[in-house]
C-alpha cells in the first residue's frame, strides 16, 4: 500500500506525508477522532467560518515542523533522521488529548485532568502499539531529550503549534488582525547554545506575532459571546450530571454517559482501560446529540439551556474590569427564580459569573530570544524598540456575568 500521501490544506497548500509511520499514526482511530473536534470550540457562534478541526491544525503544525527542521539543517545544525521523525510525531500528537469543543469542557467532564496529560497517555499507548517507535517523540514532547530546541519547537512561546493556530484561526474566522508572517519567522529561526532563537532581522515579524496573538485572544478566543455559549454548555453538562446522580435517566451516547456518571481523574485514565476507551470515542457530536435529546427534558433548567444553545438564543452578557458585587448577582438570581419559577439552586445554573485572564507575552519563562548580529542573545522584551513589550506582558483580567435575557433592570 502506498503510504506517501498528500493532503491539500487550504492554509499551507500541499502537505506531504514523508514516512510510513506518520501515515499509520494519522490512520489510527485516536488521531482520526480529531476530525470530530473543532479547533475553536464554539467560536463559530460568532465567526461562522471557524469550523476547522484539531485534525486540520495537527497536520498544519506537522507541516511547519518539517519546514523549521529543514531550515535549521540548512543552517548547519545536525538533526538526524530519527530526531526529525521524533519531532514530527511529537507535534502531530501534541493535541491528541483534547476533548469535545477543545478547551470548553476540559475541567467539566474530567476531574482536574488537562489535555496534555491525556495526550501523553495516548502517546504511551501508541508507543506500545507501534513497538517502541514513538519513544524519542515522547522524550521530545516532554522536554527530556538532550536537544532542547526540538521541544521548544513543539512547546514554547514561539513554537510551530502557535504559528499554525494563529494563521489557521485567522484564516477561518476571517479576523485579519491575527495574520502573521509565519514563513519569515521560520526562515529566521536558528539555534544558539542548544536553544531556539530568532535572528535579529526577524525581530519585526516577532513583534507582529505578539501583537497578533493578543488581538486574536480578545477578539476570537476570549470573545464575550464565545465565553457565554461555552459557559452555557458547561452548565448544561453540570446540570445533566446532577440529574443523573439523582437517579434520572438521560439519553446520551455510551461515551458521554460514562463521563456523566463517573468522576474521572488522571489516575483513572492511567489504570482504567475503560476510561481511555470511552474518551477515545468522545467528541463534539456526542455533546450536541445529547442536547437534542435533553431539550425535551422535563427539567426546566436543562431544557432551557439546551434549547438556548441549539437555537442560539444566548444569555445576556455584562463585562467589567472588576468582580461583580454579590448583591448584583443575588438580585439577578432572585429575578430568575421569580420569572422562571425556579429554586435558588436551579437559578444558579442560569445566572453565573466568570473571569478570564490573558497576556500576550510572558517574559519570566520560555523567552523568545533574539540572536543579534554580534552574537548576543537578548529577550524580545529588551530587544524590541518598536513595542512596549512590558505592557503586552501584563496580565489582563476581565469579569463577566451571564443571565437569561429579560432579567435586566
Amino acid at each position: 500500500m502506498n503510504k506517501r500521501k498528500i493532503f491539500n490544506d487550504p492554509v499551507h497548500g500541499f502537505i506531504t506525508i514523508p514516512h510510513e509511520l506518520i501515515f499509520d499514526i494519522i490512520e489510527h482511530p485516536y488521531f482520526q477522532r480529531l476530525r470530530r473536534i473543532k479547533q475553536l470550540g464554539l467560536s463559530d457562534y460568532v465567526y461562522p467560518g471557524a469550523i476547522h478541526t484539531r485534525f486540520h491544525h495537527a497536520l498544519g503544525a506537522f507541516h511547519l515542523m518539517r519546514k523549521a527542521l529543514s531550515i535549521l539543517k540548512i543552517k548547519g545544525h545536525k538533526i538526524t533522521e530519527e530526531e526529525e521523525l521524533g519531532a514530527c510525531i511529537a507535534i502531530l500528537l501534541h493535541d491528541i488529548g483534547h476533548g469535545p469543543f477543545s478547551h470548553t469542557l476540559e475541567m467539566s467532564l474530567l476531574s482536574k485532568v488537562h489535555h496534555e496529560h491525556i495526550s501523553k497517555i495516548y502517546m504511551d499507548k501508541l508507543n506500545i502499539h507501534f513497538k517502541g517507535k514513538l519513544s524519542l517523540a515522547i522524550e521530545i514532547f516532554q522536554g527530556t531529550y538532550k536537544k532542547k530546541f526540538l521541544h521548544q519547537l513543539v512547546s514554547s512561546q514561539l513554537d510551530v503549534d502557535r504559528l499554525d493556530y494563529l494563521t489557521r484561526d485567522s484564516f477561518f474566522s476571517g479576523v485579519n488582525e491575527g495574520s502573521i508572517s509565519y514563513e519569515r519567522i521560520i526562515e529566521m529561526m536558528n539555534v544558539h547554545a542548544g536553544n531556539l532563537v530568532i535572528e535579529q532581522k526577524g525581530i519585526y515579524s516577532i513583534e507582529n506575532f505578539i501583537v497578533a496573538r493578543r488581538l486574536m485572544y480578545w477578539q476570537v478566543y476570549l470573545h464575550k459571546t464565545v465565553l457565554c455559549v461555552e459557559q452555557m454548555v458547561v452548565k448544561a453538562i453540570e446540570r445533566a450530571r446532577f440529574l443523573i446522580n439523582q437517579g434520572e435517566k438521560l439519553d446520551a451516547s455510551p461515551a458521554l454517559s460514562y463521563f456523566l456518571k463517573n468522576t474521572v481523574s488522571l489516575n483513572d485514565f492511567e489504570k482504567n482501560e475503560k476510561a481511555l476507551k470511552y474518551y477515545s470515542e468522545l467528541d463534539d457530536f456526542d455533546i450536541f446529540s445529547a442536547f437534542k435529546y435533553w431539550k425535551h427534558s422535563n427539567d426546566k433548567v436543562l431544557k432551557t439551556l439546551c434549547e438556548a444553545i441549539l437555537d442560539r438564543k444566548l444569555f445576556k452578557i455584562e463585562i467589567g474590569n472588576d468582580p461583580f458585587p454579590e448583591g448584583r448577582l443575588k438580585a439577578l438570581n432572585q429575578k430568575a427564580m421569580k420569572k422562571l419559577k425556579l429554586t435558588e439552586e436551579e437559578a444558579g445554573y442560569l445566572v453565573f459569573s466568570d473571569s478570564t485572564s490573558n497576556y500576550a507575552y510572558n517574559p519570566t519563562e520560555n523567552h523568545i530570544n533574539i540572536l543579534t548580529n554580534t552574537g548576543e542573545v537578548i529577550d524580545i522584551a529588551k530587544a524590541s524598540d518598536q513595542l512596549n513589550i512590558s505592557v503586552l506582558s501584563v496580565v489582563v483580567t476581565k469579569y463577566y456575568v451571564f443571565y437569561p435575557k429579560g432579567l435586566e433592570p
